[in-house]
C-alpha cells in the first residue's frame, strides 16, 4: 500500500504498549507500515491534536481522559472500545479481610500495620487525581497517609517488594494493569465514587488521517474486542519480554 506510515500514538504506560501492538498488528496486515510512539498522557492529546499523530490507542472515556479529549473531539472519530478500565486502590491479599473499605485504613488494625505512602504514577493519570482527592476527602492525611506521583518503576516495583516481604501496603491501580495478572490484589471499596467509574478504553482516529488508513483496516479496528483480562495478560506477557 502506498503512502506514509500510519503513525500511532499510545500513552506512556505499558499497559497502553500492549493494546497499541494489537491495533498495529492490523494496521501491518492491511498493507501499512507503522509509524510508533508514546508520551505522557498531556502531551500524547497534544500531539493528536496537532496532528502529529493519526490514531491514538487509547482514550479512556468520559472519566479519565475525557477532559484531554474535548477541546479536540471535532477533529477525531471514536472508532471502537477495546475494554472497560477502572481505577480502584486495592491492598495485598494477606491484609485481613476486616479492612475492607478506604474509610478502615483509618481503624486502629490498619494504623498499627499499614504503611502510610501511597505511590501513585505520573500526575496526568485519572488514578493521579482520583487518589488525590480520596485522601481529602477521607482526611486520611491527618493520619499520615499521603500520596505521592512517580514513575510506573516506583509504583509497581514498591509493590511487588512489599509483597515479598508481606508488607502492608495500598496501591492506586487499575485493571488493566499487569500486577492484576501476577498477583491477587483486593480492591477497596470506595463508596464516595471518587474514582470516576468504569470508563470505555476507546481507540482515537484523526479524521484527516482515515482516507489514509482506508475502510478495510478501518473496519477491523472498530471490531477490537480485547477486554481487561486479555490486555492484562498482554501487558504481562510484555514485561516479562523486556526482563
Amino acid at each position: 500500500m502506498s503512502g506514509r506510515p500510519i503513525r500511532v500514538g499510545h500513552i506512556d504506560l505499558s499497559f497502553h504498549d500492549a493494546s497499541a501492538r494489537e491495533v498495529e498488528t492490523i494496521l501491518v496486515e492491511e498493507g501499512h507500515t507503522v509509524e510508533r510512539s508514546n508520551a505522557p498522557h498531556e502531551e500524547m492529546f497534544a500531539r493528536l491534536g496537532r496532528g502529529e499523530v493519526d490514531v491514538l490507542v487509547s482514550a479512556w472515556l468520559p472519566a479519565s481522559h475525557g477532559a484531554y479529549l474535548a477541546p479536540i473531539e471535532a477533529d477525531v472519530r471514536k472508532l471502537g472500545i477495546f475494554y472497560e478500565p477502572y481505577c480502584f486502590w486495592g491492598v495485598p491479599h494477606y491484609v485481613p479481610d476486616a479492612i475492607t473499605s478506604v474509610a478502615d485504613l483509618l481503624g486502629p488494625m490498619a494504623l498499627r500495620r499499614m504503611e502510610r505512602l501511597i505511590q501513585g504514577i505520573n500526575p496526568g493519570a485519572g488514578i493521579s487525581r482520583f487518589s488525590e482527592a480520596i485522601v481529602a476527602a477521607y482526611e486520611l492525611d491527618a493520619a499520615g497517609y499521603h500520596f505521592e506521583t512517580g514513575t510506573e518503576a516506583d509504583c509497581f516495583g514498591r509493590y511487588e517488594r512489599a509483597v515479598a516481604e508481606r508488607r502492608w501496603v495500598v496501591v492506586p491501580l487499575w485493571h488493566p494493569q499487569w500486577l492484576n495478572h501476577r498477583y491477587r490484589i483486593r480492591e477497596l471499596e470506595e463508596p464516595r465514587g471518587l474514582l470516576g467509574g468504569r470508563d470505555e478504553a476507546t481507540l482515537i482516529v484523526r479524521r484527516d488521517a482515515e482516507a489514509l488508513i482506508g475502510e478495510p483496516a478501518l473496519a477491523r479496528l472498530s471490531g477490537l474486542r480485547l477486554g481487561n483480562a486479555k490486555v492484562s495478560a498482554l501487558d504481562d506477557a510484555l514485561q516479562r519480554a523486556r526482563r
